[in-house]
């Protein structure tokens, strides 16, 4: 073996190391994004307060139908909250660090550091076609408003979310499936 191939060989290591950890630290570079989504929870607050805020006053002079679509927009709301907070919990503990401060919290919710990634990608999907039905739904309440057109693609462009959703989750189980099978042809 020449001494070029020795050297390389020795620096190897320590060029493999140093690459390694800074693909293992650039994990930090999402804290920031956590950070942000922290602040479009507070955004999300502001706006359930503010429409009950400008809502409540008139809720004595409201119809059925405005006082449903109000309690569809602050659920809407809520919805949008717990699928900032999904992401938040999760993305963090599956890409960042495990949350320390919060182990040994009797309120720390079950699935927090539980969920992986595919599960993770079902209850975004499910909130999204959750929070897509409840737009889906105040769109029809004032049916009246929209055009045959509008009402179509509103439509469709929900279907497309839950057709979405149908496909991640079959997709999911084939993958669960053929691990399955692996793990049995092994043994």
């Amino acid at each position: 073996m020449t001494d070029d191939v020795k050297s390389r060989r020795s620096r190897t290591p320590f060029l493999e190391a140093a690459i390694e950890w800074i693909i293992y630290t650039s994990r930090w570079l999402m804290a920031p994004v956590y950070l942000g989504l922290i602040a479009a929870l507070g955004i999300l607050i502001v706006t359930f307060f503010r429409e009950l805020y400008l809502q409540v006053p008139q809720v004595m002079t409201m119809d059925e139908t405005d006082i449903i679509l109000l309690v569809l927009t602050l659920v809407d709301l809520s919805l949008a909250g717990n699928l900032v907070l999904i992401i938040l919990f999760s993305g963090y503990e599956n890409f960042v660090s495990k949350m320390e401060s919060a182990k040994d919290d009797p309120d720390r919710p079950e699935w927090m550091g539980t969920l992986d990634f595919s599960g993770l990608k079902i209850k975004l999907i499910a909130s999204i076609v959750a929070i897509s039905g409840i737009h889906l739904l105040k769109i029809f309440m004032n049916i009246y408003q929209y055009t045959e057109t509008q009402l179509l693609w509103y439509t469709i462009i929900h279907l497309t979310f839950i057709f979405s959703g149908v496909c991640v989750a079959a997709m999911d189980w084939l993958e669960e499936k053929a691990h399955e099978v692996a793990a049995r042809n092994k043994h």
